[in-house]
């Protein structure tokens, strides 16, 4: 099992990024794909979630600014982050969750930084 997230980087206040999370190895189609974000000594925390039929859940501190979506063809779900503030700057991690729980997979984090 592999997911592959990539994207982040450094961009200034008001810019936007997209980050995307490549999966193997998973029934990617009935997965739940999300996208998590963690400072150092702080508790992961929800970005987005994406069922495998569509469903979105956001957190709050996201909505109307980022949009999670997926591509089952190319087993990638990605995150559109747009008006980027400093507050958002962490380490994104990608997630999958089968929807019985059969499995929950994460993978490596990349790190996104946003400068006032």
């Amino acid at each position: 099992v592999q997911l592959q997230a990539s994207g982040g980087g450094l961009v200034q206040a008001g810019r936007s990024l997209r980050l995307a999370c490549v999966t193997s190895g998973i029934t990617f189609r009935i997965t739940t794909m999300g996208w998590y974000r963690q400072a150092p000594g702080n508790q992961r925390e929800l970005v987005a979630t994406i069922s495998g039929g569509g469903m979105t859940n956001y957190g709050y501190s996201v909505k109307g600014r980022f949009t999670i979506s997926r591509d089952n063809a190319e087993n990638t779900v990605y995150l559109q982050m747009n008006s980027l503030k400093p507050e958002d700057t962490d380490v994104y991690f990608c997630n999958a969750k089968h929807p019985l729980d059969r499995y929950d997979y994460w993978g490596q984090g990349t790190l996104v930084t946003v400068s006032s």
